[in-house]
């Protein structure tokens, strides 16, 4: 375990693939789906409002910045027509079942369920991003997945009380981007189905 404090390295890293990301949206060299960017910024913001309520502490300023970043990216990919990437009859589908797990959230008004339904709703809306980036991993950029990835292990190695409230959306955030990143830098997808 290393000092709880390194939650603050955690978020800087975060920001500062979050911020490559948007600099590269509003260039247009990124085209960000916007389905998933704006739910990835709304449920972390849920999970980290559960995670507060939870008494997580420190650890849960992962999550905020998790939340944050993507939508600043969301709101900057209508600022250039080039990062515009066209949204899908699958993005919409996506898109409505993760804004049915926050409702669920609602329903439930339970704290680790919240965190559980803004898990789910979360990666409900990675979906349409993980189909681009596997048939289009040139319309991403694999340093905010890498950026982030390293976030969520310091805060992993950070975290000084171990349960589900504590622990859960750092350990998916990390999966998750250990998917990402590499699928994005050696563009898998196409190797694996170069058609």
């Amino acid at each position: 375990m290393i000092d709880e404090k390194f939650v603050f390295v955690s978020v800087a890293l975060i920001l500062f693939g979050n911020l490559s990301y948007l600099i590269y949206t509003i260039k247009g060299k990124v085209k960000p789906n916007k389905v998933t960017w704006f739910l990835w910024g709304l449920a972390p913001l849920i999970a980290f409002a559960a995670e507060a309520k939870q008494g997580v502490g420190l650890s849960s300023l992962m999550t905020l910045a998790i939340g944050v970043g993507p939508l600043f990216t969301f709101i900057a990919s209508f600022l250039n027509k080039k990062a515009y990437w066209k949204i899908t009859k699958f993005d919409f589908i996506c898109g409505v079942l993760a804004v049915l797990g926050l409702i669920m959230w609602q329903v439930t008004g339970v704290g680790n369920w919240a965190i559980f339904f803004a898990i789910a709703a979360d990666g409900l809306a990675a979906v349409p991003t993980f189909v681009k980036a596997f048939k289009a991993p040139e319309t991403e950029d694999y340093k905010v997945y890498l950026f982030t990835g390293l976030g969520a292990g310091v805060t992993l190695l950070a975290t000084r009380q171990w349960g589900f409230a504590y622990s859960a959306f750092p350990v998916y955030i990390l999966l998750l981007n250990i998917v990402f990143a590499p699928l994005i830098k050696f563009k898998l997808g196409k190797k694996i189905h170069p058609g």
